[in-house]
């Protein structure tokens, strides 16, 4: 979890602005010149500072990350210039193929008995855990080929513009190793250091992953359990509205069409209460439960030519908190709505 398209954690991780101290600012040069981690003064500091806070063995993490390498791919890939985003009709294809329908249905029973205990406790479709799980790893096949703690010990102290947040998940990481009983230099994750099936960076671990298949520690590489409860937690604690919509078609009148799209920036709107749509001649095209909170509209590109519009109501935003981008949040809403069809019609594509 491509176009230049970052998933979940990852693209969380991109999207931290924050700025890394002026000492940080030749380090780039210093590890160009293949400095190893374990002889700096400012990776020794670190060390030091980890050990204070946490009551981790300084020798042990001064160890482990003298163990952890530069790898130059890894700044190379966060540096890369954004391009423009894509449009709604070159992102999709790949998200909502016959293939990722299928995964969709075969990992559905899989994990059936979780998913049902998941919507339960927190209320969330089990069809939408099981397209975040698609969207982000295709079900888990590509979970991220870095070591982790290479990927956060680069970007930590290599990497300027960004050290600040991601010395912050190094620690929670190296933390995490302590609680859960791994060691930090074995799990592979992405280029950001994001971890397992759904894509956890080393904080979001900490704070919403869950033991869901009772053996007292939390697996996200390979209990499906695990995966689907902690899925379901983040979007229950990001405020997921059991049973509310994601998307509903909207219809806008001819009269004020040129002005509500006005409000559009980069494909989606501010969010207003549905009334104060209503009054611009905007509203939903089908039956929808009333919303009490605001909602926004949301423009899919379908051609080079049109676009369709859809009230994008609070669960939308939920699940633009585990990735900003209303493509990737319009592909978890329509790569879930069609594994539900395709499980409730027992015809997988």
């Amino acid at each position: 979890m491509r176009i230049l398209t970052l998933t979940g954690a990852v693209a969380i991780a991109l999207a931290a602005a924050v700025h890394a101290p002026a000492a940080f600012a030749q380090r780039p040069v210093d590890a160009a010149r293949g400095v190893p981690f374990g002889t700096r003064g400012d990776v020794r500091a670190f060390a030091a500072e980890v050990a204070a806070d946490t009551g981790l063995d300084r020798a042990r993490v001064e160890r482990w990350l003298a163990a952890a390498r530069h790898v130059p791919r890894i700044t190379e890939l966060m540096s890369k210039p954004l391009v423009e985003p894509p449009a709604w009709f070159e992102y999709a294809p790949p998200f909502l193929s016959a293939e990722r329908i299928a995964g969709g249905v075969a990992w559905w029973r899989e994990n059936e008995d979780a998913l049902a205990r998941a919507e339960a406790r927190w209320g969330v479709p089990p069809e939408i855990v099981v397209a975040i799980v698609g969207v982000e790893t295709y079900y888990g096949r590509l979970t991220g080929s870095f070591r982790v703690i290479d990927a956060l010990a680069t970007l930590a102290f290599d990497y300027p513009r960004r050290a600040t947040f991601f010395r912050g998940e190094l620690k929670e990481y190296l933390v995490l190793s302590r609680e859960q009983g791994f060691s930090p230099l074995v799990p592979k994750g992405s280029f950001a250091g994001a971890m397992g099936v759904p894509q956890f960076m080393p904080g979001s671990f900490r704070r919403y992953a869950v033991d869901f298949d009772g053996d007292a520690r939390v697996d996200l590489w390979g209990s499906g359990a695990d995966v689907v409860g902690s899925v379901a937690n983040y979007l229950a604690r990001h405020d997921w509205t059991p049973g509310g919509p994601t998307i509903v078609p909207a219809a806008i009148a001819e009269a004020s069409r040129a002005t509500v799209l006005r409000r559009l920036d980069g494909g989606i709107s501010e969010r207003r209460p549905l009334e104060a749509w209503a009054s611009d001649g905007v509203s939903p095209a089908l039956a929808m439960e009333p919303v009490d909170e605001p909602v926004g509209l949301l423009m899919l590109e379908e051609s080079g030519e049109d676009a369709s519009y859809w009230i994008a109501c609070p669960n939308f935003f939920v699940i633009t908190r585990y990735n900003r981008s209303r493509l990737y949040a319009s592909a978890v809403v329509q790569l879930a709505e069609a594994i539900r069809a395709a499980r409730n019609s027992g015809s997988e594509p």
